[in-house]
């Protein structure tokens, strides 16, 4: 999905929660996980998504892909930094990371869950804790870390009680 379909939705849930703000969202794949610049907050999130070699062609589901959100706001403007953790083949000797392709349900699932993140690290609002579930594909084979960029830099982990620490 592209970044213009990200930013609309983005927009689209801001809008529900307007505060007279606009809200832009770029990719930046220069983002670096719990090291946001100066003003910014962080918010990690995992979802679904589906890769595709560009060498060989192959695809393959991941429930693994890690989503980095750096947000601020500043004179009525927000800028949200998203980084998407790629992964490679593993069929494939040197095989580029590629971008995963989330689905428009789970973008829609990640921009819910960040405009809860806006309203309680840029507004400061008290909404308590949300437990919605997570969404899984089906996924026939193992997590492979040594594939994975997220498990590369550290922000991916296998366990899924790990990740709990990740979301709030």
């Amino acid at each position: 999905m592209a970044q213009e379909e990200w930013t609309r939705i983005l927009q689209s849930k801001m809008n529900e929660h307007s505060r007279g703000h606009t809200w832009q969202l770029e990719f930046d794949d220069s983002i670096e996980p719990e090291f946001p610049n100066p003003g910014w907050k962080e918010y990690i999130r995992n979802t679904c998504a589906r890769f595709r070699c560009s060498m060989c062609r192959r695809s393959w589901p991941s429930n693994r892909v890690m989503v980095v959100f750096h947000m601020r706001l500043t004179n009525g403007q927000g800028t949200v930094r998203t980084r998407r953790f790629r992964q490679n083949c593993k069929r494939c000797t040197a095989a580029p990371m590629e971008t995963p392709d989330v689905a428009p349900e789970d973008v829609t699932s990640l921009m819910e869950h960040l405009v809860q993140k806006i309203r309680i690290k840029c507004y400061n609002e008290n909404l308590g804790q949300s437990n919605r579930p997570f969404r899984s594909i089906d996924v026939n084979s193992p997590h492979e870390p040594s594939h994975c960029e997220g498990c590369i830099r550290g922000v991916c982990t296998r366990s899924e009680n790990s990740f709990k620490f990740k979301f709030y």
